[in-house]
């Protein structure tokens, strides 16, 4: 049975782990798993049926009964709805981690990325890939950035869409999105103790991408 290798990257919000992701995954010709785009998928998927955020089973219960698609050229679909601009609004980002903290919906969505891993070379990113999903996985780094720098990312990103928006106000949301990621009681975010380091702050995106080409390559 061939044996496929599995690539994690962990770090909190915007730090760069999906556009890193991408082209590292398009230097190796390796399928790129967004699980971050998952939890914004059930996140949008609950807002949009109007459920309580509050209750656990009623999302877990949802989750189960609709299909999360992540196509080779990036877009989410939920069920067979074109979801990839709408995960990235402000209403989902300000919610999805209070969603991904339940220990329900992160079991049901481990599995489905579990599974992915098992017949592809996959390189896959969010926050626990190295210590839950993926921990035996080939490659494991942890990406940290500057909270400023993070927000400034989000803000650019925003603004090429014409979505207006206030850069100390993303930024508050990015520190307060880290401090429910690292302190939720299941699958925490958290450095993997194998991990490679690497701090994005001042980093190119194309030295940040040789960087871990090199580690695989070597």
């Amino acid at each position: 049975m061939k044996k496929f290798v599995q690539i994690a990257i962990d770090g909190p919000a915007a730090s760069g782990k999906s556009t890193i992701a991408k082209i590292v995954a398009q230097k190796l010709n390796y399928v790129y798993i967004d699980t971050g785009a998952m939890y914004r998928a059930i996140t949008w998927a609950v807002i949009n049926a109007e459920i309580d955020l509050d209750n656990e089973e009623l999302i877990s219960d949802l989750l189960s009964k609709i299909e999360i698609i992540l196509t080779p050229d990036n877009q989410v679909f939920v069920n067979e709805q074109d979801v990839t601009e709408a995960v990235r609004l402000p209403g989902v980002t300000s919610l999805v981690s209070k969603v991904a903290a339940y220990q329900s919906v992160r079991t049901i969505l481990k599995d489905r990325q579990v599974a992915m891993a098992k017949v592809n070379n996959v390189i896959m990113d969010g926050r626990d890939i190295g210590t839950n999903v993926l921990p035996n996985a080939n490659y494991k780094f942890f990406m940290i950035a500057d909270s400023r720098v993070r927000a400034q990312r989000r803000y650019d990103e925003l603004t090429s869409k014409g979505i207006e928006t206030d850069i100390d106000k993303l930024e508050e949301e990015i520190k307060k999105r880290d401090e429910l990621d690292a302190n939720r009681e299941f699958a925490p975010l958290k450095q993997a103790q194998d991990a490679i380091l690497i701090d994005t702050s001042a980093l190119s995106i194309q030295e940040v991408v040789d960087k871990m080409v090199g580690y695989v390559l070597k």
